[in-house]
């Protein structure tokens, strides 16, 4: 699943990126994930499902007997198309959904578009992410990168959740996707890391609120992962950096971030686990 390299070559991608260009390519899981029908018969919607870890959750639920509906930017067809192709391998059914999460008609109709072609919803990640770090300083950044921030990060997670409520049920569970960011911040990354602290937050009042039906709600922090969201928003000399400040010294794949997934999304390994938000950091700490 991964080797001795902790550098990787100065890239630059435009958003949202795609995963054919990076080098190296990320591992997903492909070769390396064996399931045990852990998720057998469940029916999953990731957002931000074509690439990255994304697709690495895809590809794991299949694996573990889940059909899989992904959402996705128009743009990512590609990546989204390569996601399909792993869970059919899998011998499951994969919906693609593609639309622009941020806005709010778009985010409404999903789980409803996700319920329509899998029958039914039992698990719901909210996945869908963006970052802008190659401002100089705060005070470079626009409005518009804001909205992008914050509707792709909270508002779509926000909208998405309120209506996959109509189709979730007792069993149920909701994964949000926090980061390392939400307790370790990075100066050029402030308004990110704002809607993965405020991601916490929700994960914890949605627990309380949802545990009466039976839906648990947690969340998993990723530290550097690498994914096509880098090369696409990082400046090219920090991604020869990317990872190296953990204390396992590298960044993570994809992969790594999957299994995190697949025990919150299980009914039976992680019944009693609600309200929590599982680091898969690296070794940076998050509390």
């Amino acid at each position: 699943m991964t080797d001795d390299t902790t550098a990787f070559p100065a890239q630059q991608q435009e958003p949202p990126g795609l995963t054919g260009p990076m080098d190296p390519t990320p591992d997903h899981g492909e070769r390396s994930y064996r399931g045990s029908g852990r998720l057998e018969g469940r029916r999953a919607l990731i957002t931000g499902g074509d690439s990255g870890i994304g697709r690495a959750v895809a590809i794991a639920f299949a694996r573990e007997g889940a059909d899989v509906a992904i959402s996705y930017l128009a743009d990512e067809q590609e990546d989204a198309e390569e996601t399909a192709r792993w869970v059919r391998e899998a011998g499951r059914t994969v919906a693609l959904l593609p639309g622009d999460l941020t806005e709010e008609a778009t985010a409404r109709a999903l789980a409803g578009r996700a319920v329509a072609e899998l029958g039914g919803l039992d698990v719901l990640v909210n996945n869908a992410g963006f970052q802008y770090a190659r401002r100089e300083s705060f005070a470079d950044a626009t409005t518009d990168e804001f909205d992008r921030v914050l509707k792709t990060n909270l508002y779509a997670l926000l909208w998405v959740t309120q209506s996959a409520l109509e189709h979730l049920g007792e069993g149920a569970s909701i994964i949000n996707v926090s980061s390392i960011q939400a307790y370790q911040p990075s100066t050029s990354l402030l308004d990110y890391a704002s809607t993965k602290a405020a991601i916490n937050n929700l994960t914890v009042n949605l627990a309380a609120e949802l545990g009466a039906q039976g839906i648990r709600v947690n969340a998993v922090a990723p530290g550097p992962i690498w994914t096509p969201l880098q090369p696409a928003t990082q400046p090219p000399e920090k991604i020869e950096q990317f990872g190296q400040d953990t204390p396992l010294g590298r960044a993570g794949q994809p992969a790594e971030v999957a299994p995190a997934f697949v025990f919150l999304a299980s009914a039976s390994d992680a019944s009693y686990v609600s309200g929590t938000v599982l680091g898969v950091t690296g070794g940076k700490p998050v509390f």
